[in-house]
């Protein structure tokens, strides 16, 4: 444990989870920094999972060039990493268990179906925004061949309000309640109705893949993750991941979710909108624009610091910005 740490610190796992669709960007390098630094803030261990899950989308030997990025940058995890595309087994049997508990059912829509049924609700996709799915086949397929498997949290919700072991606060703090409340390390208290935002969201896609959703819940657990820290943008996945979690019955970790960087268009900076690989002739030069995108201080002496003194300058800064301790 190092000099500082907080009690209990021992406990601390934390991890860095990149897809391999192309390199580490300016703003995944934040993700990662940020990630790492709260790690070791708390005198914890940090991991890397390489989340290959969406084969299609993933470039062949990007995944070995991340690994090597962060290594550059002094970002070298505690344990071999870990791949998604070799854990398909444990997602089969978390899929298994919801579906024998009654919280995971086949669904026969098709993109086309849910846009047309919405519609006819006369409601729009918005720019970005998935639609909510309606429920369609909640109840059967009616016939149908099913494509894919859902969450059902609708019923979920009903069936936790209603189980007889469960204690009144555990009730109270559980999917019982209409809104799914949580709270974020640095964006404080969130809420949101799964129902109504996400409706019964997809486990296992009618590609043939697992979704982001189960398997960043299954890995989290079987990895032992005590605390989450990545970009804003995923914190609306966290009320689901939450669900998740509640319903295979394994821990929900701690949550913070990092200031987001931007490209000069105002929008997130990612693959998908061209963000160009991190030039690492300077690692230092990276890391510390990284640091500044989090909200740290300046290094003292900016042209006398070595890799690891830069490091761990800002894990000095980020238990104080970010409270390290628990």
């Amino acid at each position: 444990m190092t000099e500082g740490a907080a009690p209990g610190a021992a406990r601390y796992i934390g991890r860095f989870a990149p897809s391999p669709t192309g390199p580490l960007h300016a703003g995944s390098l934040v993700a990662a920094l940020a990630s790492w630094l709260d790690a070791r803030a708390h005198g914890g261990r940090w991991l890397v999972r390489i989340e290959d899950v969406d084969t299609p989308r993933c470039m062949p030997g990007t995944d070995r060039f991340i690994l090597q990025q962060l290594a550059t940058c002094g970002l070298v995890p505690d344990a071999p990493p870990e791949w998604q595309s070799a854990r398909s087994a444990h997602y089969q049997r978390a899929l298994d268990q919801l579906v024998a508990q009654g919280h995971a059912y086949p669904c026969a829509c098709s993109r086309k179906d849910i846009e047309d049924a919405q519609a006819a609700l006369g409601h729009a996709r918005e720019r970005h925004a998935a639609l909510p799915y309606p429920g369609t086949c909640r109840h059967g397929l009616q016939g149908r061949t099913g494509r894919s498997w859902r969450f059902n949290a609708t019923d979920f919700k009903q069936k936790q309000a209603l189980a007889p072991d469960r204690s009144a606060q555990a009730a109270t703090n559980s999917i019982a309640n209409t809104l799914q409340h949580w709270s974020d390390r640095r964006l404080g208290p969130q809420q949101q109705d799964v129902a109504r935002t996400v409706g019964d969201f997809v486990l296992h896609r009618a590609d043939g893949l697992w979704a982001y959703q189960l398997a960043v819940v299954v890995d989290d657990a079987d990895q032992g993750i005590s605390d989450v820290v990545r970009g804003e943008d995923l914190a609306d996945n966290t009320p689901r991941q939450i669900r998740l979690q509640q319903a295979l019955g394994v821990p929900t970790p701690r949550y913070l979710h990092t200031p987001l960087v931007c490209g000069d268009n105002g929008e997130k900076l990612s693959k998908q909108n061209g963000a160009r690989a991190l030039d690492l002739a300077d690692p230092l030069q990276a890391l510390s624009q990284a640091a500044r995108a989090l909200g740290l201080p300046a290094l003292e002496h900016p042209h006398n610091n070595s890799l690891g003194d830069a490091l761990a300058q800002w894990v000095v800064a980020w238990r104080r910005h970010y409270n390290g301790s628990p």
